[in-house]
C-alpha cells in the first residue's frame, strides 16, 4: 500500500524571503507547483483598473530564456501536464502539474517568466484585445452577472464594488503612465517577500528543498510589502442583506476584524449548513416546502474581513420565513459543546480529501495554508462568527445534528480475501491456474474485473453501463440526478466521485476514487436511482452556461443515432441491458461488491456495443445558446478503431494544440476561449476543436480552423528529426501507467472496452505510438483534412449550405 499522505506539509522561509511549502506523496504519478503572489486586483492604482489580470496574461507571452513557444504553457502542454492562473482580489496564482523527471524544467520556465516577463508593446496590444473579448463574454454571462449583483449591498467605496477584469478601455498601453505603472507593479509585488510557493510530489523532501531553492535563485529579492487595508465592507449598522430575484433568495453576512483562524471557522459552518440530512435546515426547509436547495459559500476573505453567502432556490414569499429559520438553526448549532463529533467527522472527511487529491489539488491546497480540521482557535472563531450574525438562544426541539455519514466508517477486514488453501497475503501477485480460469470467466461476464490496473493500491474505479429503449426526458434526467444528490455528497466525503451521465440511450454510473467504500456507495447509489418514479422531486434548475460550454455538454449526444425520449422509468429500467468494468480493486473490494452488483437493473449483457451516429460527410447541429457570443466545434473522428489510428490522431492534436492556440487566440485574436484537444466520445477518437467568439461567425470561425487544417502537413514536415522523435516520445510517455494517475488510467481503459480493444490497450497504445514515422503522420493529416470519417460541427448558428448538412 502506498505510504499515508502526509496530514501537513513542511514549512519554511528560504534565506532571500521565499516561503515554502513541501509536500511529500510517494504514490504520486505526477509533481506539481503553486506558486502565490500575495497581490490580486484590489491592489492595483485606481487609475489602472485590471492591471493585475493583465500583468498574469503577459508573463504567459515568454521570457528572456524561453520564447512564448518553449514558455511554460507550452512546455507543460507538451508533457501532458495542467498549468493555469487566477487573479483574485489579494492574490495572484500560477500553477502547473507535470511527470516528476519533466518538473524542474516547469519550475525554470515559472520563475523565468515571472522574473524575466518580456513586456514588449506588440504583445501587449494583443492580449488587451484578448482580454477584452474575456470581459465582453463575462459581460454577457448571465452567472457572473449574478455573482457581481451580489456586491450591491456593499458599501459603494469598498473594492468588491469597483471594476477590476480590465477591457480595452481601461488599459491604455500606448500611455507612458501606464506603463511604468505596470513595471511598479511587478517591481513592487513580484519579489521573493511577496511570494510563497508551495511543491508537491513523490520526491523526497530534500529533493524538494532543492527544487524550491534553485526556484528562488532566480527570483528577484524583496521584503514583504503588507497590503493596504480595505474600507469597510458595509456603511449602515446592519451587517448583513437579503436579494430576491428569479427564485433565488441570497442572504450575504458581512464580518469586520474576525479573529484568527476564520477561515478554517467559515469552511466548517459552510460545511454543515450545506448538509440535506433529515433534521439539518435545508432537510427541514424542503419539508415545509419553503426551499429546494441552500448553498452556502465564503464569497471574500482578508485582513479580518469576510463575506458569507447563503444561496436558496426558493419562492421569494419564502424568504421571512426562510430567515426565521436559519437564525433558530443557528441558534441550534451554537449550543453544541464544541462540536466536538462534528469535528471528528470533518476531520476525517478532510483526510480523505487528501488521500483522493492529485498534486495539483495538493499544491493549491497547501498554497492557501489554511489548518486542517477545526483547531481550538478556530473552534474561538466560529463562536465569534455566530455572535456576529446573531444567533438565537430560544431556538425549536425538532433540530438535531446529521447522521453521520455511512461511507466515513472503515469496513470489517475479511480474512484473507481472494486468497486459496495455502496462500498467505505474501503470495497476493502469485495467481494460480485455478484463479486464472476464475479471472478469466469473470472478464467475459457483463461486470469485467480487469487486471489492467495493479489491484495493491487504495485508489480503484467502476464505470456501470446501461443500454435503453429510449432516451430519458429533460425532467426524468434531472430526478435521476436529484435521487443522487445525498448519496453523491456523502461518497465525495468519503472518497468517492460519484458521477452519473444520461446521454441518450446510454448511462454511464461512474466510481472513481478509494476503493475501500465502494460497494456500499455503489449499493446505495443503484437504491436510490431505481427508486425514482413519477413522482419523485423534480431536479434543481441549473445555472446557465457560456455558449462554447453549451456546445461541449450536447456534443457526446449529438454523436449518437436520435431516438425517441420517455419518462417511463419502470419500463426503461425493466428493458435495459448493462455492463460493466471495474479497475484497480483488491480481492477484498472485489468479494464485498456482491450484494450491489445483484441490485444492478435490467438484463445483464457482455456483448454491448458502443453505438455512434451514421456520420454523413459534414453534419451541422445548430445550437441555440441564447448567448450574444459565437461558438463552435469541430469533431473530426478517426476513420477507422484501429489503435494505430489512434495513435496517429494522438500525434496531430499533440503537435497541433500550442500552434492552433498560437494562431487562433494570440495571432488572429479571435476571442479568449480557444483549445484543440483529442477526445473519445463513446469509444470513437476525433479531434476536437473550439473557438468562441465576441464577433467572429461560427462560419468564419470555420474557415480560420480549416486553413490551420490545411496548414498541418507543413507543420510536420518543417520538424527536424530529433525533434520529431522528441514530440512522439513525449506523447508516448503520457500513457505509462507510471506516469498516468488512476482515474486517467481507468478513463482510458473503459474508453478502450467500448472501442472494443484487450485489457492491454494502453501497452499497445504507448507501442503504436513509439512506431509513427512521417509518412504515416502526413497520411492521417490527409485524411483529417479530407474528413474520411466525415466531420460534424456544433454551432451557435444555422448550417452555412453546401457541403454541410443540418442535422435532424
Amino acid at each position: 500500500m502506498p505510504a499515508p499522505t502526509h496530514p501537513r506539509p513542511h514549512t519554511e522561509t528560504l534565506a532571500n524571503g521565499l516561503r515554502v511549502t513541501l509536500r511529500h506523496v510517494p504514490g504520486l504519478t505526477r509533481s506539481a507547483a503553486a506558486l502565490r503572489v500575495a497581490a490580486g486586483s484590489h491592489d492595483v492604482p485606481l487609475a489602472w483598473p485590471g492591471l493585475a489580470h493583465f500583468l498574469e496574461h503577459l508573463l504567459f507571452l515568454g521570457a528572456e530564456r524561453f520564447p512564448a513557444n518553449q514558455a511554460l504553457m507550452s512546455y507543460v502542454q507538451s508533457h501532458g501536464g495542467q498549468v493555469n492562473a487566477s487573479t483574485r482580489e489579494r492574490t495572484t496564482d500560477f500553477f502547473f502539474e507535470l511527470p516528476p523527471r519533466s518538473f524542474n524544467e516547469g519550475l525554470e520556465r515559472l520563475s523565468d517568466m515571472l522574473a524575466h516577463p518580456r513586456m514588449n508593446q506588440d504583445d501587449q496590444l494583443r492580449e488587451r484585445e484578448v482580454l477584452d473579448a474575456e470581459f465582453v463574454a463575462w459581460s454577457q454571462d448571465p452567472a457572473a452577472q449574478q455573482e457581481l449583483a451580489l456586491y450591491e449591498g456593499l458599501s459603494a467605496e469598498h473594492p468588491l464594488r469597483g471594476f477590476h477584469a480590465g477591457n480595452r478601455d481601461s488599459l491604455p498601453v500606448e500611455q507612458a503612465a501606464f506603463q511604468q505603472a505596470l513595471k511598479d507593479f511587478h517591481q513592487q509585488f513580484y519579489c521573493t517577500g511577496q511570494m510563497t510557493l508551495s511543491l508537491v510530489g513523490p520526491q523526497n523532501l530534500e529533493e524538494l528543498r532543492a527544487l524550491a531553492e534553485q526556484f528562488a535563485a532566480a527570483l528577484p529579492v524583496g521584503d514583504n510589502v503588507a497590503q493596504v487595508a480595505p474600507l469597510p465592507l458595509i456603511d449602515a449598522a446592519a451587517k448583513s442583506y437579503q436579494q430576491v430575484a428569479d427564485r433565488r433568495l441570497n442572504l450575504l453576512f458581512a464580518f469586520e476584524a474576525l479573529p484568527e483562524s476564520s477561515a478554517e471557522a467559515l469552511g466548517f459552518l459552510c460545511h454543515w449548513l450545506n448538509s440535506s440530512k433529515p433534521g439539518g435546515l435545508l432537510a427541514h426547509l424542503q419539508q415545509q416546502g419553503l426551499a429546494d436547495s441552500l448553498t452556502a459559500t465564503p464569497l471574500y476573505r482578508f485582513a479580518g474581513q469576510a463575506l458569507l453567502h447563503l444561496e436558496f432556490v426558493a419562492p421569494a414569499e419564502s424568504a421571512p420565513a426562510i430567515g426565521e429559520q436559519l437564525q433558530d438553526w443557528l441558534g441550534f448549532f451554537a449550543a453544541q459543546q464544541d462540536w466536538v463529533s462534528l469535528r471528528e467527522q470533518y476531520a476525517v472527511l478532510l483526510e480523505r480529501q487528501q488521500k483522493i487529491s492529485g498534486a495539483l489539488q495538493l499544491a493549491r491546497s497547501d498554497s492557501e495554508q489554511l489548518d486542517s480540521g477545526l483547531s481550538d482557535s478556530a473552534v474561538a472563531a466560529l463562536k465569534h462568527i455566530l455572535g456576529e450574525i446573531g444567533a438565537v438562544d430560544n431556538f425549536s426541539s425538532h433540530w438535531h445534528l446529521p447522521a453521520a455519514n455511512p461511507f466515513l466508517r472503515a469496513a470489517e477486514p475479511l480474512a484473507n480475501a481472494g486468497l486459496i488453501r495455502g496462500q498467505t497475503s505474501a503470495h497476493r501477485g502469485l495467481r494460480t491456474f485455478a484463479q486464472d480460469r476464475s479471472r478469466g470467466r469473470r472478464e467475459r461476464s457483463s461486470m469485467q474485473f480487469s487486471l489492467a490496473l495493479p489491484d495493491n493500491t487504495d485508489h480503484g474505479a467502476i464505470y456501470l453501463r446501461w443500454q435503453l429503449d429510449a432516451a430519458a426526458t429533460a425532467d426524468l434526467q434531472a430526478k435521476l440526478q436529484r435521487s443522487l444528490r445525498e448519496t453523491r455528497d456523502d461518497a465525495l466525503q468519503a472518497g468517492v466521485d460519484v458521477s452519473l451521465t444520461t446521454t441518450g440511450n446510454q448511462w454511464l454510473l461512474k466510481l472513481t476514487g478509494l476503493q475501500e467504500p465502494m460497494p456500499e456507495v455503489l449499493e446505495h447509489a443503484l437504491k436510490y436511482l431505481t427508486q425514482v418514479d413519477a413522482d419523485s422531486p423534480k431536479g434543481e434548475p441549473q445555472s446557465p452556461l457560456i455558449a462554447i460550454r453549451q456546445l461541449l455538454k450536447v456534443l457526446p449526444e449529438s454523436c449518437l443515432p436520435a431516438v425517441a425520449q420517455s419518462d417511463d422509468v419502470k419500463h426503461l429500467w425493466t428493458t435495459a441491458r448493462w455492463d460493466g468494468l471495474a479497475l484497480g480493486l483488491n480481492p477484498q473490494t472485489q468479494s464485498a461488491m456482491g450484494l450491489a452488483l445483484s441490485r444492478i437493473p435490467g438484463v445483464p449483457d457482455n456483448q454491448l456495443f458502443a453505438p455512434v451516429a451514421n456520420n454523413a460527410k459534414h453534419m451541422w447541429n445548430h445550437i441555440d445558446t441564447q448567448s450574444g457570443e459565437h461558438a463552435l466545434l469541430l469533431f473530426c473522428p478517426t476513420a477507422s478503431g484501429e489503435i494505430a489510428n489512434e495513435a496517429a490522431w494522438r500525434l496531430l492534436a499533440h503537435l497541433s494544440q500550442t500552434p492552433f492556440y498560437q494562431r487562433l487566440r494570440v495571432e488572429l485574436q479571435l476571442g479568449y476561449a480557444v483549445f484543440s484537444a483529442l477526445r473519445q466520445i463513446h469509444g470513437q477518437t476525433g479531434l476536437l476543436f473550439g473557438v468562441q467568439s465576441p464577433n467572429v461567425a461560427p462560419a468564419q470561425l470555420l474557415e480560420h480552423i480549416q486553413q490551420f487544417l490545411n496548414g498541418i502537413p507543413m507543420l510536420i514536415e518543417q520538424l527536424d528529426d530529433a525533434n520529431f522523435n522528441q514530440q512522439r516520445q513525449s506523447l508516448a510517455d503520457q500513457f505509462s501507467i507510471e506516469t498516468l494517475s488512476s482515474k486517467e488510467a481507468a478513463d482510458l481503459l473503459w474508453q478502450g472496452k467500448l472501442a472494443g480493444h484487450s485489457s492491454d490497450y494502453l501497452a499497445q497504445l504507448v507501442a503504436a505510438i513509439g512506431q509513427l514515422d512521417r509518412p504515416t503522420l502526413l497520411a492521417a493529416a490527409q485524411g483529417l483534412n479530407n474528413a474520411e470519417a466525415g466531420w460534424r460541427c456544433l454551432a451557435s448558428c444555422a448550417a452555412p449550405g453546401a457541403p454541410w448538412q443540418a442535422a435532424k
